[in-house]
C-alpha cells in the first residue's frame, strides 16, 4: 500500500487511494440517508396532520356522505366501508381490470382512483347495475352464454363492457371488442364466450 509522508515527514496509515474511496463513499450515501429522514418525516406529518377529506357523492344511486383518508382508493372505500364487494381487488396496480366501476357512465379502475375525487359524481358499481330483480341485458348476456368460470374478473368485465357500449359507441367488430376490452385480464382464458356475450348484449342496448 502506498503512503503519503505527514506534515514531519512519517508516512501516515491512510492512502491517497483509501481517502478518496472513504470520502466518495460519504457523498453517495449521504442523499440516502436524507431521503429516509426526509420520507420519515412526511410520513410522521401525514400521521399527526389532517388526512381526513369530506366525500358527498352518490353510489349506485343513494347519496352518501362519509369521512375517508385523503389516500384511500375509491376500490377500498367502496369494500371496506361500504361493503360493495362486487368490485375485485385483483392486481391493485390498475393492471388488470377487475376493480373497473363507473364514475358518471365511464370506466374507471377505482384501484387508481382516489375516494376524494369523487365527490358530486355518480358511482356505479355491479351491485347497482341491475334494476331492481331485473338484470342488466350485459348481465344476462354473460349468463346466458356462460361468459365467466371462476367469477373473480367478472364484475369489472361486465363495468367495462356496459361503459363501452354507452359511452365510447361501442363495437363493430369481434375484433374491436377484444381491443376495447383489452384492459380487462381474464386468467380462466374464457375471452370467446365474453366476445360473444358483449356482442349479443350491446345489440339489446342499442
Amino acid at each position: 500500500m502506498n503512503q503519503e509522508p505527514d506534515a514531519g515527514g512519517a508516512r501516515s496509515g491512510v492512502s491517497r487511494r483509501s481517502f478518496l474511496g472513504g470520502s466518495l463513499a460519504a457523498v453517495a450515501v449521504t442523499p440516502l440517508l436524507t431521503g429516509q429522514a426526509e420520507a420519515s418525516a412526511i410520513s410522521a406529518a401525514t400521521a399527526d396532520g389532517v388526512s381526513q377529506v369530506t366525500v358527498r357523492a352518490a353510489v349506485n344511486g343513494t347519496p352518501v356522505t362519509m369521512q375517508v383518508d385523503a389516500r384511500a382508493t375509491l376500490l377500498d372505500t367502496l369494500r371496506e366501508r361500504l361493503d360493495l364487494k362486487g368490485t375485485k381487488k385483483g392486481c391493485d396496480r390498475g393492471q388488470c381490470g377487475a376493480c373497473t366501476v363507473h364514475v358518471d357512465g365511464r370506466r374507471v379502475l377505482s384501484c387508481l382512483t382516489l375516494a376524494a375525487t369523487t365527490t358530486g359524481h355518480e358511482v356505479t358499481t355491479i351491485e347497482g347495475l341491475a334494476d331492481g330483480d331485473r338484470l342488466h341485458p350485459m348481465q344476462q348476456a354473460f349468463i346466458e352464454h356462460d361468459g365467466l368460470q371462476c367469477g373473480f374478473c367478472t364484475p369489472g368485465q361486465i363495468m367495462s363492457a356496459v361503459a363501452m357500449v354507452d359511452n365510447e359507441g361501442g363495437a363493430d367488430s369481434d375484433d374491436e371488442i377484444r381491443e376495447r376490452m383489452s384492459g380487462n385480464i381474464c386468467r380462466c382464458s374464457a375471452y370467446p364466450r365474453i366476445v360473444d356475450s358483449i356482442r349479443d348484449a350491446q345489440q339489446v342496448m342499442r
